[in-house]
């Protein structure tokens, strides 16, 4: 009896674990749970993709690289940013930058959107 193959990944035919990938030279993969013991020919001609959406992890280097397109003329609303709204998905915010943690932290970001007034914050 040989592994289910689901994509990419093998599953142990005994009792459904998902099987590791074999290491250098082994003739076979030991399931963890039951023991079932799968030859490591079951592994041949898979090939392995993975990938993950840009917003899956937040990235401080990320919102570094966020862009400053112009300072704002209002009463300390902030700088103008290209960042998009959580709310309504709007491309610009004003942001402020504040120390409201204690100071050998990173600084908090705060932004406006410019279309729903909605609010949010981003810890540096």
């Amino acid at each position: 009896m040989l592994a289910h193959k689901i994509g990419s990944l093998l599953f142990c035919p005994t009792c459904g674990t998902l099987l590791d990938l074999p290491k250098d030279k082994e003739k076979h993969v030991t399931c963890e749970q039951c023991g079932h013991e799968e030859p490591t020919s079951s592994y041949e001609g898979i090939e392995i993709t993975t990938g993950s959406h840009p917003d899956a992890f937040p990235s401080a280097l990320r919102q570094k690289r966020k862009t400053q397109t112009k300072l704002h003329e209002g009463a300390d609303q902030g700088t103008l940013v290209s960042e998009k709204c959580p709310s309504c998905g709007h491309m610009e915010a004003y942001s402020r930058e504040k120390q409201m943690r204690s100071a050998d932290e990173g600084s908090t970001i705060l932004y406006t959107c410019t279309s729903c007034k909605h609010g949010w914050r981003v810890n540096n």
